[in-house]
């Protein structure tokens, strides 16, 4: 049975730090990429950052450029997202989620994943 399980939300200041990860399992062939979604209150949710393994390419929404980085650990079957600078706007429930086709990192972000995560919830607040 496929399997992503994130963990690292919580809540920190304005200005600092945090890294998510997505632990995967139960996957008899790689996904073609893993990516990290956010849904705040009342909004529609969204693709933040995506990395696809068939052509190692990353993808950043424009709100998180510069500050969010995905990388992956193979050894582990773990994609983090290491989160700085944050904001308050940056609150939500952030989700993991696999593509099985092959697609590029900017492509996972915008298209419906295959699997997904239960979530993780990250509150930026002083």
């Amino acid at each position: 049975q496929f399997e992503l399980v994130e963990s690292g939300g919580g809540l920190v200041q304005p200005g600092g730090s945090l890294r998510l990860s997505c632990v995967t399992s139960g996957f008899t062939l790689d996904p073609s990429a893993i990516g990290f979604f956010r849904q705040a209150p009342g909004k529609e949710r969204e693709g933040v950052s995506c990395i696809s393994y068939s052509d190692g390419s990353e993808y950043y929404a424009d709100s998180v450029k510069g500050r969010f980085t995905i990388s992956r650990d193979s050894a582990r079957n773990t994609v983090y997202l290491h989160m700085n600078s944050l904001k308050p706007e940056d609150t939500a429930v952030y989700y993991c989620a696999a593509n099985m086709m092959p697609r590029t990192a900017q492509a996972a972000c915008v298209m419906a994943p295959d699997y997904w995560g239960q979530g993780t919830q990250v509150t930026v607040s002083s």
